[in-house]
């Protein structure tokens, strides 16, 4: 009796690690299966690229009106449930989306999934940290780095569909079905119970937050700098988030309007950009443990200043492949690094920087899209796309509120 009570928390977590990991994989394809499209859905509505801008930024507008919706559902529901709901009505709005015959139900059928989407994106994170409390220690970053490799299958999904010769309604059709059938089929492995109720405890429950020790200790972030140090965090995060957010709704575009990249290998540049980004998710860890985060970021931002600005600088069609990998191997760890360092500044009740930061961070998948899309009706998308380069600079900039590289005495 005693030992079935010690053995059995052990696979329940392993197997609810599995399935949060799932969740997280299905949410980074069913996406990523609708952006290679978004040259053939321009073209197809007959628009221009500031009416595109537009258009897509209903996506997070809609992620943005719903995100605080979030915690209550999770309330009533469990956070697993909501992210499975959330998966099937994602998947639902992407494939309206996909169809939609004017700008107007098209901007609609992505707010609705971009709302979806941020429901899913909040319990999926909040089952994750329910597991990782299980575990006693961290696995929420190898989450993050398996939603890069289903963003980047759902590329190679949306790719391949393009190779065959699929039209746009069947291969959003197959793609949501499969994925949120894998979602559904996780759901019976998750943790039971409540998200609020009394959690298990792993066998590292004692460990301390080394982050929030090192904060207070330095002292270095008093009360009154709370604020800027909060703000200069939003602007890094945001910044992680507009340099993903421009090869998701541009990076196709540019290559097949630009350079004159077929359909099928227009999709490599958003592909090599999530694909990098989850290299740099891999590593990254073991990246801030010997440098610190702060010189990982400031290093993240050169990289991705330098990569892409080269590459706008020489347009060629590897070089501008290899640009976007640059940039999103750059980017990798700044939304982790801001949320982070939000979350231990003193002074703030436990989860509120971690809340703003998250929230606000938003803000660059909604202005992203517009603003580039203004700038490439009056000067060109090349030129829209500087704001990647100038996303790195931002970085290198504010990279000095991050936490610099401990000490080993």
């Amino acid at each position: 009796m005693t030992v079935d009570t010690e053995t059995r928390p052990l696979p329940a977590a392993r197997h609810a690690r599995a399935a949060v990991a799932v969740l997280f994989f299905t949410n980074g394809a069913l996406f990523a299966n609708l952006l290679p499209r978004y040259p053939q859905i321009k073209e197809d509505l007959a628009i221009g690229n500031g009416a595109y801008g537009l258009a897509v930024a209903a996506f997070p507008a809609g992620a943005i009106t719903a995100g605080l919706a979030a915690g209550l559902l999770i309330r009533r529901m469990g956070s697993a449930r909501v992210a499975v709901l959330g998966t099937l009505l994602t998947g639902a709005g992407i494939l309206a989306a996909g169809l939609a015959p004017s700008v107007a139900l098209f901007a609609t059928a992505l707010f609705l999934a971009g709302a979806m989407d941020a429901l899913t994106d909040v319990a999926q994170n909040a089952h994750g940290l329910r597991v990782q409390r299980l575990y006693g220690r961290s696995i929420l970053n190898s989450f993050h780095a398996v939603w890069s490799i289903g963003a980047v299958t759902g590329g190679l999904m949306a790719a391949g569909a393009m190779s065959l010769g699929l039209s746009l309604g069947v291969h959003l059709a197959v793609s949501a079905a499969v994925l949120v059938a894998a979602a559904v089929a996780a759901l019976r492995f998750c943790l039971p119970g409540p998200d609020n109720g009394p959690e298990e405890t792993g066998p590292e429950e004692t460990r301390k937050e080394t982050g929030r020790e090192r904060l207070t200790a330095e002292g270095a972030r008093g009360t009154s700098r709370v604020g800027a140090v909060l703000a200069a965090l939003v602007l890094i995060a945001t910044a992680g988030t507009l340099v993903e957010d421009a090869g998701n709704s541009w990076a196709a575009l540019y290559l097949s309007d630009a350079l004159h990249a077929s359909a099928a290998l227009a999709a490599s540049g958003f592909i090599a950009l999530v694909g990098a980004q989850f290299i740099g998710r891999l590593i990254g860890d073991r990246l801030v443990d010997r440098f610190g985060q702060r010189a990982v970021a400031r290093a993240g931002g050169l990289i991705t200043a330098v990569g892409m600005g080269l590459a706008l600088a020489v347009p060629t069609l590897p070089g501008t492949i290899l640009g976007f990998a640059l940039a999103g191997f750059g980017v990798a760890t700044l939304v982790p690094a801001a949320m982070h360092e939000a979350d231990a500044l003193p002074g703030l009740k436990p989860g509120s920087g971690l809340t703003i930061v998250s929230w606000l961070m938003r803000l660059g998948f909604l202005l992203s899209p517009p603003i580039v899309g203004q700038v490439a009706d009056a000067a060109g998308l090349r030129t829209g796309l500087l704001v990647i380069p100038a996303a790195g600079v931002l970085v290198v900039l504010l990279a000095g509120v991050l936490q610099a590289r401990p000490r080993r005495d």
